[in-house]
């Protein structure tokens, strides 16, 4: 099996202080049970690893007292919880442990942003530090592949994405099974069980219709119509689903809002291979009519990994007039701004007229195959 290091586990270990929680957030299956038995072989100390979805685990938990995570933990330093979410006020335990057991160094994972919720809130303020991890980025894979096979691997990746089980996959039908598992299996599986929702099908329903319109903006009105339900409700979804890390939004950037559009946003899938997976399309690249979708999806997932890992604090919008001159890809970072636009193979080197007459100081370049990779690294 290749086993490729995660980027963010040197960050990681240098946050894995006395009295700190380590939080560590992504979608299923992107590898966050692996990071934590790597981390344990690096560190070489005794610790404790817990399996927040094993019910033995809440039992051991529930008593809250500092006694009773004494006697659990003993004289070991590091505890480790995968899929944290699961345990019942996990907040307040963690808070009671980093502050009444000292030395203790705690590190949880998560595959749900909205029942970590209380780990970001009040009971961790000021004891935590918390990052995302996606499934592999173009930097990692790097450390597996040639320059010669770049160009192939790059294809396989604008179908079937970047999960990391897929790495041993070679057979392509293998491929599509796992995600076709993927999906039915675990993609909403913290969702069906949020706040009674039984609509998955709805669900679905409604990720079909974006990965049909990836990079267009969208309307939440249309996709209630299209669905029967309120656009209050869509909106709820859609929020749910980015906050699983299966979609991400992007609003529209506007210093004049009289030219410039921006009510309507954009929603991208964090992984292609996801997207591809619930129309049922993985054509080869050279096959198929929606190249240009997945170059900008896959770009800016990629993007976004980059930006998280380096910590660069930037964002991110689209750029569309009234009378249709765009930009794919606005980034505003320390009071300068950049556009880019996402080309499977155009070359073309100008802005939009539109652009360089609001923004002359801005910069514009365009990312295609043939300099995409530098743009990622």
């Amino acid at each position: 099996m290749n086993l490729i290091d995660r980027e963010i586990m040197p960050a990681v270990l240098k946050k894995m202080q006395p009295n700190k929680v380590v939080v560590i957030s992504g979608a299923r299956r992107t590898g966050k049970t692996i990071l934590l038995k790597e981390i344990i072989k690096v560190i070489g100390q005794p610790c404790l690893l817990l399996n927040g979805e094993d019910f033995n685990t809440s039992l051991l938990l529930s008593t809250k007292s500092v006694e009773n995570y004494r006697q659990l933990i003993g004289s070991r330093e590091y505890l480790f919880i995968d899929e944290a979410q699961k345990v019942a006020d996990i907040g307040n335990i963690l808070k009671l442990m980093v502050d009444e057991l000292p030395g203790l160094r705690i590190v949880v994972t998560g595959s749900s942003a909205f029942d970590l919720g209380n780990l970001t809130g009040e009971p961790l303020t000021g004891r935590k530090h918390t990052f995302s991890l996606f499934p592999l980025s173009e930097r990692e894979f790097r450390q597996t592949e040639s320059i010669i096979d770049q160009p192939d691997t790059l294809k396989q990746r604008l179908v079937f994405g970047c999960y990391p089980e897929l790495v041993n996959l070679a057979d392509v039908s293998d491929k599509k099974d796992y995600l076709a598992d993927l999906i039915n299996s675990y993609l909403l599986k913290d969702i069906l069980v949020y706040e009674g929702i039984r609509q998955s099908g709805k669900i679905f329903n409604l990720l079909r219709l974006l990965a049909w319109q990836t990079g267009n903006e969208i309307s939440y009105n249309e996709l209630g119509k299209s669905l029967s339900l309120s656009k209050n409700t869509v909106e709820k979804y859609l929020d749910l689903l980015s906050k699983v890390f299966v979609i991400h939004k992007l609003e529209g950037f506007s210093r004049n809002l009289r030219k410039e559009v921006t009510k309507s946003p954009k929603w991208y899938f964090y992984d292609n291979g996801i997207r591809n997976a619930l129309i049922a399309s993985f054509q080869p690249v050279e096959m198929r009519n929606d190249i240009g979708q997945l170059w900008e999806n896959y770009l800016i997932c990629e993007r976004i990994k980059l930006q998280h890992f380096l910590h660069t604090g930037t964002n991110n919008f689209f750029w569309r007039t009234y009378d249709r001159q765009e930009i794919d890809w606005i980034e505003e970072s320390n009071g300068n701004i950049h556009g880019y636009e996402l080309k499977w193979s155009d070359t073309r080197t100008k802005a939009p007229i539109a652009w360089r007459n609001a923004y002359p100081e801005a910069g514009f370049t365009v990312i295609n195959k043939e300099n995409y990779s530098k743009w990622l690294s």
